[in-house]
């Protein structure tokens, strides 16, 4: 399928901007995506995983954490 061969990038939001990842393998689900960014980025250990979306030339992932948002 034709989804299944465009880039992957992987967003998550710090203090109101989005944070861009390249996708560090290909053959890495988004959750082992999410796993292996954690170790940067510690916040991401209990991030929801959003999407794909797909725009242009790219499917979108989003690393949705709720950590710190009031409601």
């Amino acid at each position: 399928m034709f989804f299944d061969q465009l880039p992957r990038i992987f967003i998550y939001k710090e203090n109101g901007q989005e944070i861009r990842l390249d996708d560090p393998d290909r053959n890495l689900s988004p959750e082992e995506v999410c796993d292996q960014y954690s170790a940067l980025y510690a916040i991401l250990t209990t991030a929801k995983i959003v999407g794909p979306e797909y725009k242009n030339d790219h499917a979108e992932y989003q690393f949705v954490t709720t950590l710190g948002t009031k409601g």
